[in-house]
């Protein structure tokens, strides 16, 4: 954790994700971004790391990225989407696409 008490994402733009580590465990939303489209693609918290807000803090993470670029979000990992929803405000200026489907598998 910060000094903040908040748990040390970082933006790993080589390998397209959000990341949080704690010794061997790793959280993480991967994304990918095509001009000024930001896809949050999948969001993965181990089981030895849930319950702390991480899933949440890496959707942050993004949003302030995406503030930063005057990106706009578009949130095919069904993690983000909720929470992005379901926290509205936290998205403050940023446009969010839901009506972009990701691409059929």
């Amino acid at each position: 954790m910060s000094a903040a008490n908040e748990p040390e994402i970082v933006d790993v733009p080589s390998e397209r994700r959000f990341v949080y580590r704690d010794g061997a465990a790793l959280a993480e939303l991967q994304y990918e971004l095509r001009g000024d489209r930001f896809f949050l693609i999948h969001t993965e918290v181990p089981d030895r790391l849930s319950g702390r807000g991480l899933g949440g803090r890496l959707v942050r993470a993004a949003l302030d990225r995406a503030a930063r670029e005057h990106l706009t979000i578009v949130p095919w990992c069904p993690f983000a989407r909720a929470w992005l929803k379901e926290h509205p405000d936290a998205a403050g200026d940023v446009a969010i696409d839901f009506k972009t489907p990701p691409p059929a598998a």
